[in-house]
């Protein structure tokens, strides 16, 4: 099969096409389905697995395929094969999903994925607006509503630093649409960003380059502001203002402090990784539940795409891809489909 792989660990010219064998029979455990890879997305955490810099786990490189490594986590495309404990699915169907970190990724013509972990296309969505979607998707609903463990219907408000990113742009969807918390604060910095962020669900919007507990204190809300959700890198930066927006009691998906408002206010905090169900083989078919409840919402509207721009599933469209992550300043999601800008499929992975 054609696949993109990193042929060495660095920068964006070390993404190489080859060709690799199709995923083998002794290769497909029970639960696997052998996926035809249509469409997959770019996340930061792609940018760093090439670079070689990806440090969630402590042991990562010890447990991925050796190089070349094919990457790329999102994925949405047809189901091929099954394995004998495969029930959900069949040969023909339409399947997206975030696959394993520590497998073959989706940037080739074929993945193997753990089908406990899949759901079923969204009907409303073209492949790669559904690609765009799972690992944004479930990052932010593990956030909120199984480590933070968010009411529907509380009366409590949210900050999400960066509202235009891939996961703050879906995480205040769930704030606002899913949970129906009254006030979802995120921070931005740009009419366009600020735009796009409302167009996803906040309430109101906070400039990240200037005082942020002074903006918040201005806005009045009649409601606490008892969660803080830091989807930006370095998050280092807001921790100190983390401790000053939360209400006693409150929740930071950040590390506290002695010494520090985390402490007198009994601030609870956690961390949220998608990876850890899958890499500790853990409760995996929660990610399934969680994007089979998605395509219902997207197909009923109650849900939004965020996919802001497609590029071809070419070596130069994934380098580029991986760029414009790494440049920063994205708003939602960057993907790549097999038949962008009218390409012939035969074009793709090359």
């Amino acid at each position: 099969m054609k696949a993109i792989a990193v042929s060495k660990y660095g920068d964006t010219n070390n993404l190489v096409a080859i060709d690799l064998p199709d995923p083998s029979e002794s290769e497909t455990q029970s639960y696997d389905i052998l996926v035809e890879v249509k469409a997959c997305s770019v996340n930061p955490v792609d940018t760093k697995v090439r670079a070689g810099t990806y440090d969630d786990y402590p042991d990562y490189y010890d447990h991925t395929p050796a190089l070349p490594q094919v990457i790329g986590f999102d994925g949405a495309g047809i189901v091929k094969a099954v394995g004998d404990k495969v029930q959900a699915f069949k040969p023909g169907d339409e399947v997206y999903y975030s696959g394993s970190p520590i497998r073959q990724g989706s940037n080739a013509q074929y993945q193997l994925v753990d089908s406990r972990a899949v759901a079923h296309k969204p009907k409303s969505l073209s492949m790669v607006q559904a690609a765009a979607m799972p690992l944004t998707w479930i990052t932010a609903y593990e956030a909120l509503v199984e480590r933070m463990e968010i009411q529907k219907g509380e009366k409590a408000g949210i900050l999400i630093v960066n509202g235009s990113g891939g996961v703050g742009s879906v995480a205040s969807q769930i704030a606002r649409t899913i949970l129906d918390l009254p006030v979802v604060v995120t921070t931005t910095s740009r009419a366009e960003t600020t735009d796009f962020s409302k167009s996803m669900g906040a309430t109101h919007t906070v400039n990240h380059r200037e005082d942020i507990p002074e903006q918040i204190a201005q806005l009045k809300l009649d409601v606490p502001l008892k969660y803080v959700f830091i989807t930006h890198t370095p998050t280092s930066k807001y921790i100190v203002d983390a401790a000053k927006i939360c209400a006693p009691f409150g929740k930071d998906k950040e590390i506290p402090m002695y010494g520090t408002e985390f402490l007198a206010k009994s601030l609870t905090f956690v961390w949220e990784l998608l990876g850890t169900k899958p890499y500790y083989g853990v409760a995996v078919d929660s990610h399934g539940k969680m994007l089979k409840d998605l395509a219902a919402w997207l197909d009923e509207g109650k849900a939004k795409c965020h996919l802001s721009q497609t590029l071809p599933l070419t070596v130069d469209g994934v380098r580029n891809a991986h760029e414009k992550i790494e440049s920063g300043g994205v708003m939602g999601k960057v993907g790549l489909s097999v038949s962008a800008e009218g390409m012939d499929e035969a074009k793709a992975f090359m």
